[in-house]
């Protein structure tokens, strides 16, 4: 009824505009000859009765009271449906200059953000000097991880975190099964890399959470990482991937040094290590 009552009749589309109308908003029987439903049906559903609904005429109604994404979800759940992802609203596309604060401001851990795809959106600096981030390899993080040198090089045990990484992006492709994006990476991390091509097959699934990462970096040693996976609810097609150092490793000092003005001049890539 409150999503109802915001929506004019003009904004609605009704011929006449609302005039002479008394009370502001859409009348029931309006917003159910505009969503294509019964009368009775919709004041039903308003009442929140056991009925019978489907994801059309929910997405029909949400349509005509203009409902956000968000809203659109609970909708769903209000009526015993399995919500549709998240959409990123307009006014939450600008968000990436605050997120580039928080990745700089992670500094000097390696922090980077990717989308639903894993396509690489931005990296901090200690991410360029650690994981070897840089303009000219291809932007993916799941091909990159199966294609780029350096980071197989600083990697020993890279092996066993390939499983996770494949099992991870599976996870992440069975939230849109029939996504023609999810489906491109696959095939072209197929072509590039039979290692992974033998892993796809396999058909793990695990979810994207954290994952212990050793590195060895030519200039400082052995680093322990952990790798956290954070989403923004506002920007569900985006993840923040923190690495932080492992408590009583000397990680974070070295990472200190590293992004330091002497460590940086002696650690500069490209360097298979």
């Amino acid at each position: 009824m409150s999503r109802r009552a915001r929506i004019t009749p003009i904004e609605a589309g009704l011929p006449d505009g609302g005039a002479r109308r008394r009370t502001p908003g859409l009348r029931r029987e309006e917003v159910a000859v505009l969503a294509g439903v019964g009368v009775s049906w919709y004041q039903w559903l308003e009442q929140g009765r056991d009925i019978t609904v489907s994801s059309q005429v929910l997405d029909s109604v949400g349509r005509v009271l203009k409902l956000s994404s968000a809203e659109r979800r609970h909708l769903y759940v209000l009526a015993g449906l399995n919500p549709p992802a998240l959409e990123v609203a307009p006014a939450d596309r600008g968000m990436c200059q605050g997120l580039k604060r928080l990745i700089d401001a992670w500094m000097p851990f390696p922090a980077h953000i990717m989308d639903a795809y894993w396509n690489t959106v931005m990296y901090n600096d200690a991410a360029a000097l650690v994981l070897g981030m840089r303009p000219e390899i291809v932007q993916n993080c799941l091909i990159a991880f199966f294609t780029d040198p350096i980071y197989r090089a600083r990697s020993p045990h890279w092996e066993e975190v390939a499983c996770n990484v494949v099992a991870q992006f599976r996870a992440a492709c069975s939230e849109r099964p029939n996504d023609e994006g999810f489906r491109a990476v696959v095939e072209e991390a197929r072509e590039l890399s039979p290692e992974f091509a033998v892993l796809w097959e396999r058909r793990d699934v695990e979810p994207g959470g954290q994952l212990q990462k050793q590195l060895e970096h030519p200039a400082v040693g052995t680093l322990y990482v952990e790798s956290t996976q954070l989403r923004v609810p506002a920007r569900p097609d985006l993840a923040i991937v923190l690495h932080t150092p492992l408590p009583g490793t000397e990680t974070a000092e070295k990472l200190e040094w590293l992004t330091s003005p002497e460590g940086r001049r002696g650690s500069m890539y490209p360097i298979a290590g």
